[in-house]
Order: structure tokens, then C-alpha cells, then sequence
């Protein structure tokens, strides 16, 4: 996302984000018709160690497979100090997805690290970085990890770890992380760019998913990471503008764009005072649903 309220031109929703094992040759093929905006194959938690290396190559091959339409397709690589981080860098560079996402990144110079590193690899320009912010430090310094490079587009929080690290307890409305939520937000929006909430853990507990869809979506979030297709639609509705969000934000903009015609800087629409700042919003709301119609042709 632009630090401007519109969405720049090539904007790409990012509303679910599903986590794959890339080691899972199945759930790679199931996910050429899963309707999720992007999808991150996974070399690290999710992987075993003995599978590493087929993992890694079978990443590589979807990359550059072309078989997974407009779905956005990140590699969530081995972190920094891991035994595989650089042959995973070196060869997902090399396969030129859309993005490398790296876990566990707690600063602006690890930041500056891993885009040389990429661009050391060979990364195509098209390949952004995506980083996972895990740790209390990390969310601590969210505004400089996201300015440090302009090739860092997205910030996935990683809130599993984040509890951990905390030493705090799971509960329904998160209470235990909601400064961290906000320090995330806060960094992101700064930065101009974007932000996906942590996953939801409980696959089963559809009620709870959706309320937590719901507050990500209050507090500012682009998305929502996800660990099983079947979270997939609820996010996908949660995080889309809804038909009556379309018609309002058309109504403020006509409202607004007779006032000026008239010669007013201020419009009014069914007694409510409407500014720019109002209809800056509205064209964001029309940008984000016309590039999620846009996924669907």
C-alpha cells in the first residue's frame, strides 16, 4: 500500500494470505483453485528438516510453473542464522516468485541484509520482500524495519511466536497483544505499506475466526494469514468492501463532486459532513473492490 489513502495503480488485495507447506506436493496442486489473493509456500516451520531440499526445489518449480493465475505467490524461506537460509534465498531468487518472505526479522539492517542478499541471488525486480514480525523488538521498531528498504512491500506478523515471546495467553479478542497489534499497524501505515494479520489457530472454531477477521479488519489490517483453505471465504468476505460500502463510498464521492462544482470544499450527505479526507476513502474503498473484481475475471 501507498502512504496515500487511494490505492496505487497495480495495487493487489491481499485479503487471505494461505500458508502451504511447499514439502506437500498435494496441497501445492489443491491450491491452483483455492480463492485466496496469495499464497506463501512454506521451507520453514512448516517443513520438516529431512525435507528441506524437495521443499525447496518443489517451490522453485511453482514459481516458475505459471499455474496459479493471479494468485500473488510468495516463499517463506529459513530465517537469518539458519543452516538453509542462504541456499533458500539463493535458489527462490533465482525461481523469481513475487515475493520472499523471511521470518523473524528484528531489524532495519537485517532488512538491508536480505535485499542485498536477494539482490546478490539474482532477484528480478518484481521480487519484493516480505518480512514476519515475531518479537517483541520487532514490534518495537516497526517504522524502521518497514522504511528500511523499498523493496520491502509487506509486513506479515508472525503472532504464534509473538504469545511466546511474551509469555502470554491465547484469549478471544487478543487483549494480551493489542499494543503490539497497533505498534505493527502504526510502523506499516507510516511506511506506506502493507500489513496481514497473525492466523487464527483453531480451524474449527469458525465463529471465533470471524470475529477475528472482523477485528482485523477495525484495526486497519490489509489481511489476514491463514492455515487452512477452509478460512479462506470467510476472509475473503470479511476483508472485501461489502455491496453497501461500494454504493455509500459512490454516494459520498457524487456528493462531493457537486459541492465542489458548486463552488463548496464541504458537502453534506444525509446530514453528515463530507470533506476530502472522507472521499479519499471512498476512492480507496472503490480501488480495493474493482482489484478484487479484477481477481475474479
Amino acid at each position: 500500500m501507498a502512504a496515500e489513502s487511494v490505492p496505487p495503480a497495480g495495487f493487489r488485495p491481499r485479503r487471505s494470505v494461505l500458508y502451504l507447506p511447499a514439502s506437500n506436493e498435494r496441497a501445492l496442486e489443491k491450491a491452483k483453485t483455492i480463492p485466496t489473493d496469495a499464497l506463501i509456500l512454506d521451507l520453514e516451520d512448516a517443513v520438516a528438516p529431512d525435507t528441506k531440499g524437495r521443499a525447496r526445489q518443489n517451490a522453485c518449480v511453482a514459481a516458475t510453473s505459471g499455474d496459479y493465475g493471479r494468485r500473488e505467490l510468495a516463499v517463506r524461506v529459513n530465517g537469518l542464522g539458519t543452516e538453509w537460509h542462504e541456499a533458500d534465498v539463493e535458489a527462490v531468487c533465482a525461481a523469481g516468485p513475487d515475493a520472499v518472505v523471511v521470518p523473524k526479522v528484528g531489524s532495519a539492517d537485517e532488512v538491508r541484509r536480505l535485499v542485498a542478499d536477494m539482490e546478490a541471488a539474482g532477484a528480478p525486480g518484481r521480487t519484493t520482500l516480505w518480512v514476519m514480525l515475531e518479537t517483541p523488538v520487532a514490534m518495537l521498531h516497526a517504522e524502521e524495519i518497514a522504511r528500511a528498504s523499498d523493496r520491502l512491500t509487506v509486513l506479515v506478523l508472525g503472532t504464534n511466536d509473538l504469545y511466546k515471546e511474551l509469555g502470554a495467553t491465547f484469549a478471544p479478542g487478543r487483549a494480551a497483544i493489542q499494543t503490539a497489534l497497533q505498534l505493527a499497524l502504526l510502523g506499516a501505515r507510516a511506511a506506506g505499506v502493507a500489513i496481514i494479520d497473525g492466523v487464527f489457530n483453531d480451524v474449527r472454531d469458525v465463529g471465533g475466526f470471524r470475529a477475528e477477521c472482523l477485528q482485523g479488519r477495525q484495526l486497519g489490517f490489509d489481511g489476514k494469514t491463514l492455515i487452512h483453505p477452509g478460512q479462506v471465504e470467510v476472509c475473503n468476505e470479511v476483508f472485501a468492501p461489502s455491496a453497501g460500502q461500494v454504493r455509500e463510498a459512490e454516494a459520498v464521492i457524487g456528493a462531493f463532486d457537486a459541492a465542489k462544482a458548486a463552488g463548496r470544499g464541504v458537502a453534506t450527505l444525509d446530514g453528515r459532513l463530507i470533506e476530502q479526507l472522507h472521499v479519499d476513502t471512498a476512492h480507496k474503498v472503490l480501488a480495493t473492490a474493482r482489484a478484487i473484481e479484477a481477481l475474479r475475471s
